[in-house]
């Protein structure tokens, strides 16, 4: 959760001076959606890392990471030798 987020977006909706002033409902509607998409990313981020931490340090995932970084720096090597010339 992302207190910031919050903070700012509550000061943004109490401070405004809009023609049409919303009412204390529309104001505290707008703070609340704000907080809870604020908390969804949040959640998505940490929930996505979690998954994503547990199937890359699994076996498959270990081979896969250790075929990928050889591959990137067979390329990055022949890259360079092809460049010397």
């Amino acid at each position: 959760m992302n207190p910031i987020t919050v903070i700012y977006f509550a000061s943004l909706v109490l401070a405004g001076q809009d023609t049409t002033a919303p009412d204390h409902w529309d104001k505290a509607v707008f703070v609340l959606t704000a907080f809870v998409a604020s908390t969804s990313w949040q959640l998505l981020l940490a929930g996505g890392g979690a998954v994503l931490g547990r199937v890359l340090t699994g076996p498959l995932g270990r081979l896969f990471t250790s075929l990928v970084s050889s591959a990137v720096i067979i390329g990055i090597a022949a890259h360079l030798l092809i460049s010397q010339s």
